[in-house]
């Protein structure tokens, strides 16, 4: 059994959750990027008097830790942590391009059993947050921080059937001509978070207060005119 408060601030769009044993009871989102701090701490507030839970209730908080959105990452972290610190309860953290696959196949019902799956987060430029995963979310190649060009993913394309998705497969799209490479529109489910973090909860896969930092992939950089 599980009471999980579930918080994803890692891109465009925010959601935040209350899910019992990964089964969503009520959720609000925003789509507004820079709105994501304010949106959080109000949407907590209107979830516990919608459904009446009391934050002490809770068994865990979870968050998607990254890649994405620096800020967002900084904004989910920061208040999942402390939550977490305030109310004595377990953090879990998750990597954002597994939720965002769980999302993916519970979008697409794609049968095909080699076929590998392709989260892509928009890191500006040619840039993408990226890895390859089977449809058990078993790692093909780990998170990373790509520059796609045309010989991106080569080898795997000659091998395996992949579908790409995610808010930046559209570059890819654009310079990718390959007959086994698919393409599709996907973003991050509550319903896909509240399922993954309720197999964590369920695992007693938890994290350290003093360690748990956002996932980034790349140093930050700042654009001056």
């Amino acid at each position: 059994m599980s009471l999980i408060l579930n918080i994803d601030t890692a891109s465009e769009n925010a959601h935040v959750s209350f899910a019992k044993d990964g089964l969503v009871i009520n959720s609000l989102s925003s789509e507004s990027q820079k709105e994501h701090a304010a949106f959080l701490q109000s949407a907590i507030q209107q979830l516990i008097k919608t459904t009446g839970i009391n934050l002490k209730d809770l068994d865990a908080i979870a968050v998607t830790a990254g890649p994405g959105s620096y800020t967002g990452l900084r904004v989910g972290m920061a208040s999942a942590k402390g939550l977490c610190y305030a109310l004595q309860k377990p953090l879990i953290t998750l990597i954002t391009l597994e939720v965002l696959t769980l999302s993916a196949l519970q979008f697409f019902s794609m049968q095909e059993e080699a076929l590998l799956y392709c989260p892509m987060i928009d890191a500006r430029r040619m840039e993408v947050f990226t890895a390859l995963y089977q449809k058990d979310l078993s790692v093909i190649k780990p998170p990373c921080a790509l520059i796609l060009d045309e010989f991106s993913f080569e080898k795997e394309l000659l091998k395996n059937r992949i579908l790409f998705f995610g808010n930046g497969s559209d570059k890819w799209k654009s310079i990718c001509k390959h007959p086994n490479a698919f393409f599709e529109t996907a973003v991050i489910l509550p319903e896909s978070m509240s399922k993954l973090s309720n197999i964590l909860f369920s695992e007693n896969k938890f994290t350290e207060l003093a360690y748990s930092e956002p996932i980034y992939l790349k140093e930050f950089q700042s654009f001056t005119k």
